[in-house]
């Protein structure tokens, strides 16, 4: 446990370090500010002490910002050659990719911390439903988990941070987006499992209000899955 929370620290220094910790934290507040306040559907527009306007921005933009966060966690590992560095100080394949895993979460929950004031301000204005943002931001946080550990996968699988970008973009767009819109077109028990696949129906469900275990399973799985992936593609490394 400990090599893991020395990694953490280290990969969370390092985002803040290369500034992209900073960039991610402007980026993420001045897109979800703007769109929360002042743009569309806005809190001022609707007329209602909501942060549903905030959520539905967060959904994409952390869709986005995740993959540009995990391109490089161990695409660059390996094309520096540190990996080997790093796995030979009796650390453990898993240790390496829960601890880089946990860097990135928590920095996406440091974005989020930073988004309080809105809580605070419409709490302050309005008669704020603290129990569903709670849900809001509980739901935010697994879809993160879920996709930082997509995109640590695709990371695992190249030394090019480009392709892992990309590579961790596609994968999750069927998670998405494209899941769901197949499921539109089918129906029965096709339609069903395409439905299940979806994340943005277990996003709703939770950011509703909702506690499902089946939301729960379905992005713990996602995030087991990812790193298991990751992990066996780091072992395959001496294969």
């Amino acid at each position: 446990m400990n090599a893991i929370w020395v990694i953490t620290k280290r990969e969370l220094q390092s985002f803040f370090d290369s500034l992209i910790a900073y960039i991610m934290l402007i980026l993420f507040l001045g897109f979800s500010g703007f769109f929360t306040w002042l743009f569309g559907s806005d809190i001022f527009f609707t007329g209602q002490a909501s942060l549903e306007g905030f959520f539905n921005i967060a959904f994409w933009t952390l869709f986005f910002f995740i993959p540009a966060l995990t391109m490089r966690l161990l695409a660059e590992e390996k094309k520096t050659g540190t990996i080997e560095l790093l796995l030979t100080k009796a650390v453990t394949d898993r240790e390496v990719v829960v601890g880089k895993f946990l860097s990135t979460f928590l920095l996406v929950a440091i974005a989020l911390a930073f988004t309080l004031p809105y809580v605070i301000t419409l709490a302050n204005i309005g008669n704020l439903d603290i129990g569903q943002v709670a849900c809001g931001y509980f739901g935010l946080l697994l879809m993160s988990a879920a996709y930082i550990s997509i995109g640590l996968y695709a990371s695992s699988i190249t030394q090019n941070q480009i392709v892992a970008f990309l590579s961790s973009l596609f994968i999750g767009l069927f998670f998405h987006i494209i899941f769901g819109v197949l499921a539109n077109n089918f129906g029965g028990t096709v339609g069903t499992l395409l439905n299940t696949l979806s994340m943005s129906d277990h996003f709703e469900s939770i950011s509703r209000g909702v506690l499902d275990s089946r939301d729960l399973i379905y992005f713990l799985s996602i995030v087991f899955i990812g790193l298991l992936l990751s992990e066996l593609s780091l072992t395959k490394r001496n294969s």
